[in-house]
């Protein structure tokens, strides 16, 4: 079932807003539901077509596309398609699971608690078997060249995901930004694993920040911060934001 679930109207005074000349729809953790993903990519292509008002519609994914559901390697699968797409505008931000799984090909024993965290589904959804022993550092280097290789293109995407995107006065990121910074929506480590400053209303003043990683059953909206992890390997919803004058959701689920 798709619904489309409305937003409440933006005040210009309270909320930011993307660029005048832009539309943008934010795509939440996704997490191995490639099934998930391809429902909801018809309905923002079906949401699309309702405007003729001359906006650039831009895709900005907001990153953790891998780990926990079983369909890891079909997701990368079509989101590589989806940016290798000329005709289609798209953003794909790096969410901590990526950077984990990089973290693990670049040194498995350092980077082994990726497997526990979700990489066991990755792992499984590339045909490779985990390790009995994660302690094991001969295994863990067998299924590190055993994953480099069967990743293939995959690979290429994954290391060149963004760290965040801006459109006017919204910024997009996977997790958070650092209140305490003077440029918050810069490079660091808050932007893919989050920072316990960030969960509240209006972290940065001036702006909205669109991100995911914070797992919730329905979208989380602020004038200052909305969330659009709905959950989708547990819950069974995936979530966009569409972003123009207003605010509105798009969901694909049970």
């Amino acid at each position: 079932m798709i619904r489309q679930l409305l937003g409440k109207r933006n005040d210009p005074e309270v909320a930011p807003r993307v660029a005048a000349d832009a539309r943008i729809y934010a795509v939440g953790d996704i997490h191995g539901r490639s099934d998930l993903l391809a429902r909801l990519l018809d309905a923002i292509v079906a949401d699309m077509a309702r405007f003729d008002d001359g906006r650039c519609a831009w895709l900005v994914f907001l990153g953790d596309y891998i780990d926990r559901g079983d369909e890891s390697a079909t997701v990368l699968e079509l989101l590589s398609d989806l940016a290798a797409e000329p005709a289609i505008d798209a953003v794909f931000l790096e969410g901590n699971h990526e950077a984990a799984l990089l973290r693990f090909l670049d040194d498995p024993r350092r980077g082994k608690d990726w497997i526990a965290f979700g990489g066991q589904q990755t792992l499984a959804s590339y045909g490779i078997k985990p390790p009995s022993d994660e302690d094991d550092a001969e295994a863990l280097a067998r299924i590190r060249d055993d994953l480099f290789f069967a990743l293939g293109h995959h690979l290429a995407f994954l290391r060149g995901l963004a760290p965040f995107a801006r459109s006017g006065d919204v910024a997009f990121v996977h997790a958070a930004v650092d209140p305490r910074r003077a440029a918050p929506v810069a490079e660091s480590r808050a932007l893919r694993w989050g920072h316990p400053d960030f969960l509240v209303p209006d972290p940065v003043p001036g702006l909205r920040i669109v991100h995911g990683h914070y797992d919730d059953g329905a979208p989380v909206v602020h004038p200052g911060r909305i969330c659009v992890d709905t959950g989708a390997y547990y819950t069974g919803r995936l979530t966009a934001a569409r972003l123009d004058d207003d605010v509105a959701f798009l969901e694909v689920g049970p």
